[in-house]
């Protein structure tokens, strides 16, 4: 095998198991919980012409249905156009085994200008971080208004 091949490969590999050993650590850099829900977010459609309506939705899976990390934790979405939602609900106390977490956030936003734009989601509780999650959104240039 040609020796540039032969480096190209072993970077591969090596950036391959980089980015598997990162996702196998917890953002604090010990091993995941196995309680812990994983988080995703989706964004539907994910490029429209401007104005358009988005819709997202952020969901909890795996991971144990009374996780109290993420029991009624405060909401927070950055929708990448400078705007942010924030929003936290009144809950019962937590009790272990029965209380529940919510395990789906789906909201609608609508982009009025066009670019790429990055969205985040996050759970918070006290202004800390437990799990967010990204997606990139691509708005472009709407037509003429000719409704003046």
């Amino acid at each position: 095998m040609p020796r540039m091949l032969l480096s190209a490969t072993c970077a591969a590999v090596a950036v391959a198991f980089v980015a598997v050993s990162a996702a196998q650590k917890s953002d604090n850099g010990k091993a995941p919980d196995a309680k812990r829900p994983k988080i995703t977010l989706r964004a539907r459609p994910e490029f429209g012409i401007a104005p358009t309506r988005i819709v997202l939705t952020a969901e909890l899976e795996g991971g144990s249905d009374d996780f109290e990390d993420y029991y009624c934790p405060t909401v927070v979405w950055e929708w990448g156009d400078g705007s942010i939602s924030e929003a936290s609900s009144d809950c019962e106390p937590y009790e272990a085994g029965k209380s529940k977490i919510k395990r789906r956030y789906t909201v609608e936003h609508t982009y009025k200008r066009p670019g790429r734009i990055r969205v985040y989601f996050s759970l918070r509780r006290h202004d800390k971080e437990l799990t967010a999650a990204g997606v990139n959104i691509t708005v472009q240039p709407g037509g003429v208004d000719n409704s003046q």
